[in-house]
């Protein structure tokens, strides 16, 4: 299991650096959203405030380092050095799938980075489907004692493990699972997908089991039936793959939906996030937080430097996005209307 679970580790940080991972004709649909210009914002620049509250934290930007990796050696450095870069321009910090911390003799440092980030809110990331393979409450409360993380998020990701190599594919009955943990979990627990996105009906149910908080994590960017392909040893599944690559809910489309139906329930846009200019619609559309991933990873394998710098220009081009249409803070950028669908 140990070797398995490191080399599939190892195996998603490569493809996922080096091969075309995302879908064919598939965007996060915000390019058909546009700001509509303001050309007297009234507001100085330098008074614009990034800063936003995420339950309960005070967060000095409405950014977020999404789940990637852990449970290998790269991984570790990448872990690192984007816990490091994290503290330093107060993003939240999400884990890579702790299943490796628990079922893993390989390298559970590359899950310890709270001595690297020690004020910034901190999630420990496990799928949701490990509740029908034996995991329960008890494992969740390990994961978040030995992470330090403020709290959890249950990643979805049926088409994934549909076409991974011995794939966990019994997702019957969790969303009674999924309520009963967060009715019992001392933490905060969340739900994201992996980049399929999430509907309006489901984010429905979600919430009312009790959802703290969902990720969108939309279609757009990258796709992981794409990633799971390049490991496929199976060539049916191999092929299979291939028709899921337009799969999936767009980025701009879920956050409309789950929107719609969860109130004021906290939710993470994510999903082919590529600047602050994205981030900013996605908050004008109704996120708190925007997760950044794929679009730092080369970075992170590098040095902390690497990843602030590309946090500085997404944090820069935010800023913009509000100074072009006049708002002075997050809030009233959520509450702009300024945005428009082209």
């Amino acid at each position: 299991m140990a070797n398995s679970i490191e080399q599939r580790k190892s195996d998603h940080i490569q493809i996922t650096l080096n091969e075309k991972v995302t879908g064919e004709s598939i965007t996060t649909g915000l390019e058909s959203f546009t700001f509509i210009h303001n050309a007297l914002p009234e507001i100085a620049f330098d008074e614009i405030s990034i800063e936003t509250k995420f339950l309960g934290f005070e967060c000095k930007t409405p950014f977020l380092i999404s789940s990637m990796t852990g449970g290998t050696a790269l991984a570790e450095t990448i872990n690192r050095n984007l816990a490091v870069a994290a503290e330093e321009r107060g993003w939240a910090l999400a884990l890579g799938s702790t299943r490796a911390l628990l079922d893993s003799d390989g390298h559970p440092s590359s899950f310890l980075m709270r001595k690297y980030a020690p004020s910034v809110p901190i999630i420990a990331n496990l799928g949701a489907v490990q509740f029908n393979y034996g995991y329960s409450v008890e494992e969740c409360r390990k994961i978040i004692d030995i992470t330090e993380a403020d709290m959890l998020v249950l990643h979805l990701n049926s088409i994934q493990e549909v076409i991974q190599e011995k794939g966990d594919t019994n997702f019957k009955g969790l969303l009674r699972k999924i309520e009963q943990l967060c009715s019992t979990l001392e933490v905060p627990v969340g739900i994201k997908e992996v980049g399929w996105g999430i509907d309006g009906q489901t984010a429905k149910s979600l919430s009312e089991a009790g959802v703290a908080f969902i990720d969108v994590a939309g279609a757009g960017g990258t796709s992981w039936s794409q990633v799971e392909k390049f490991r496929a040893k199976d060539p049916i599944r191999r092929v299979a793959a291939e028709a899921f690559s337009e799969w999936g809910i767009p980025t701009a489309e879920s956050i409309r939906l789950v929107r719609r139906e969860i109130g004021n329930r906290p939710l993470i846009a994510s999903g082919g996030m590529r600047t602050g200019l994205d981030g900013a619609k996605t908050i004008a559309l109704g996120a708190d937080l925007v997760g950044f991933g794929r679009s730092i990873l080369k970075e992170a394998t590098q040095s902390p430097q690497d990843v602030l710098e590309v946090m500085e220009i997404r944090e820069m081009e935010l800023q913009m996005a509000m100074f072009g249409i006049g708002a002075q803070t997050i809030r009233e950028l959520k509450n702009t209307s300024r945005l428009k669908e082209r």
